[in-house]
């Protein structure tokens, strides 16, 4: 393809070796990487992005393709390309996205993926029955996006969504879901702490340490 070859290749231009290496590390050596910066990635792949935005198409054969490589740049500028196309993703699109979800699992496209889902229930309820129905799934990457889909939203979160899927989720011992936890509290606390500072009190018995720390950061 194309533009698949394009864009690895303007990547292996830039790669560097040696952050390669830092960023294996901090990945738990689980992914290979160029050794590309953040600001470097989106300013050599803004071109190709900026082209299919004028298209007002969303390339998911390429995108798939870009998912599909052994280097973490490449789901990183799928992310970056997901959130630039926003506006032209809808409901229909999550089965596209939850093939994501579902590989190269870990925490860097999850979170990547979190508010990509959330943005599209902004526009579509049918979004909120699918986050409780991912809120008690196994997989625990299905869980942390529901929790934490609605993060950044403000005075437009849908707070009795929120607790639902919160509650469905306390008790948990793995490490991942109390963080999830406590980031969806501690943001949304910036907006209603009240909301918060009730939701622990009510809840405390039932929530790890580290999502009460989390949660009470701003509070």
């Amino acid at each position: 393809m194309e533009k698949y070859n394009k864009i690895r290749a303007v990547f292996e231009a830039s790669s560097n070796r040696d952050i390669a290496v830092q960023m294996e590390a901090y990945m738990r050596n689980q992914f290979r990487f160029y050794g590309i910066k953040t600001p470097v990635r989106r300013a050599i792949s803004r071109d190709l992005i900026n082209a299919d935005r004028r298209s007002k198409t969303i390339d998911w054969e390429f995108l798939d393709r870009c998912w599909e490589d052994e280097h973490r740049e490449m789901q990183y500028f799928v992310l970056d390309y997901l959130r630039a196309m926003q506006k032209y993703q809808k409901f229909d699109d999550i089965p596209r996205l939850q093939r994501y979800i579902k590989t190269k699992q870990w925490w860097d496209t999850i979170d990547g993926l979190d508010r990509i889902v959330g943005n599209i229930g902004l526009a579509d309820e049918r979004v909120n029955d699918l986050m409780l129905s991912w809120s008690t799934a196994d997989d625990i990457w299905l869980r942390r996006i529901a929790i934490d889909h609605q993060i950044g939203r403000k005075e437009k979160t849908n707070t009795i969504l929120l607790e639902r899927i919160l509650l469905n989720n306390l008790g948990s011992s793995e490490f991942f879901i109390n963080k999830a936890i406590g980031w969806s509290l501690r943001e949304y606390s910036k907006t209603n702490p009240e909301w918060v500072r009730t939701f622990i009190g009510k809840n405390r018995d039932r929530m790890s340490s580290l999502s009460i720390r989390e949660a009470s950061k701003y509070l």
